[in-house]
């Protein structure tokens, strides 16, 4: 618990291993799994798969950073709170914005695509109302959004199994699917890499509820490489059956892209399950990270980096004034947005948050460290080289949100006694 919170404003530690890993592959295994494959496809035609493969060499170690970080400093926040604590003020408030901004457009790629897979011509309604409900939940506690995430993170796992399975079984593409895909090279690849990186950034939500988490010690350095792991193997089975249904070309111009791949397959009368299947894998996308954004939102205010209101914990031990808000501002951007454009603006900021957290693991003495030191200095290069491969109109985009907004909290600080 951070010097100074009361117990009245700490949180409870109510998590252990097994819910960790499960929170962690709820927010993984939703929007970019049903999502990013296609704009990825896009950028590098048949060499998705070590796009894929890139993506998650950063991730690791990044993941490898977050573990360390988060069993030094257990309380909520992620790299706001070990930034803070190990560069600064300023690049504490860097990264506080970059995730707070990354993962409401990630609140808002999943919200949108959630409507795009069940209702399309009402999407934006469907988006509003699914974060409205979510929102509700987390606010009734962190007890029911674990126990809702065990329900979804199953029914998404037996969905993608199912779509693995019935991509392998159909048909190849034709040839014309594959030779027709559009080939990037290798800044392709890196674009392709940065957009998929948006899909492995999930295991943060371990991190960020690092207050709530027993034990954090142990279960932080099992859960986040144990999730991310599991996630990866996911990923490379759904992306070649992928690839084998649709052909890289298929799957770059698909909408839908694993309910076209079972479309294509011998069980195409089940696509509707599949849809429904990816409404279910946004839910537990939208319950995980509106968790998150409140969390660090929660830390950002106890430093008056934020309205002090908002470090407000209610009745049921969940800082409720931060959960309303994140669910507001992610509604608003889901209206806004749409999901392509939302996962690369979330990727970039993303990436700017991990660069960050990488510098500060670079903080830790070795004693505090289980992972090796160049594993960091890995992560914060993979970090800028993925971020300013993605499209420049996203990182201009981004580069103006991250500036405007650590102004304003550090105004903010500063004009509080």
């Amino acid at each position: 618990m951070e010097p100074g919170l009361s117990r009245h404003s700490a949180l409870g530690r109510s998590i252990g291993v097994v819910d960790a890993v499960l929170l962690g592959l709820g927010a993984m295994l939703g929007a970019g799994v049903f999502t990013a494959l296609a704009p990825a496809a896009a950028a590098a035609g048949p060499w998705l798969p070590l796009a894929l493969t890139l993506a998650a060499a950063v991730a690791t170690c990044n993941a490898f950073s977050a573990a360390d970080l988060a069993t030094a400093h257990p309380e909520s926040g992620g790299t706001y709170v070990y930034a803070t604590a190990r560069l600064g003020r300023w690049p504490g408030r860097v990264a506080g914005v970059a995730f707070v901004a990354g993962k409401t457009c990630s609140a808002a790629a999943a919200a949108g695509a959630l409507g795009g897979y069940l209702l399309p011509r009402h999407a934006a309604a469907v988006a509003v109302l699914t974060v409205a409900v979510v929102t509700a939940v987390n606010v009734a506690g962190v007890r029911w959004t674990v126990t809702a995430n065990r329900v979804l993170v199953a029914a998404v796992l037996a969905v993608l199994a199912f779509v693995i399975a019935a991509g392998l079984a159909s048909p190849a593409a034709p040839p014309a699917e594959v030779t027709a895909a559009p080939v990037g090279g290798a800044y392709g690849v890196l674009t392709a890499a940065g957009l998929l990186f948006f899909a492995f950034a999930g295991y943060a939500r371990i991190a960020t509820l690092g207050e709530e988490v027993r034990n954090p010690g142990r279960t932080l350095r099992l859960a986040i490489p144990l999730a991310l792991g599991v996630a990866l193997a996911v990923y490379l089975l759904t992306a070649l059956a992928a690839l084998h249904a649709l052909g890289p070309a298929g799957l770059s111009g698909s909408t839908a892209p694993l309910a076209d791949v079972v479309a294509a397959s011998p069980a195409a009368r089940l696509t509707p399950m599949v849809r429904a299947g990816a409404a279910v894998a946004m839910v537990s996308v939208l319950l995980t990270v509106l968790v998150a954004i409140s969390r660090t939102v929660l830390a950002m205010a106890r430093r008056a980096d934020l309205p002090r209101s908002l470090a407000a914990i209610g009745g049921r031990g969940t800082p409720w004034r931060a959960d309303l808000a994140g669910g507001t501002v992610a509604a608003v951007v889901a209206v806004l947005a749409g999901p392509v454009a939302a996962i690369a603006l979330s990727a970039c900021c993303v990436l700017v948050y991990y660069a960050i957290t990488n510098a500060a693991a670079l903080r830790l003495p070795s004693a505090g460290r289980r992972w090796p030191r160049w594993t960091a200095y890995l992560g914060v290069a993979g970090c800028a080289v993925l971020a300013v491969s993605l499209p420049w109109q996203r990182v201009l985009t981004t580069a103006a949100v991250l500036v405007a907004g650590t102004a304003l909290t550090g105004w903010h600080s500063r004009s509080r006694p």
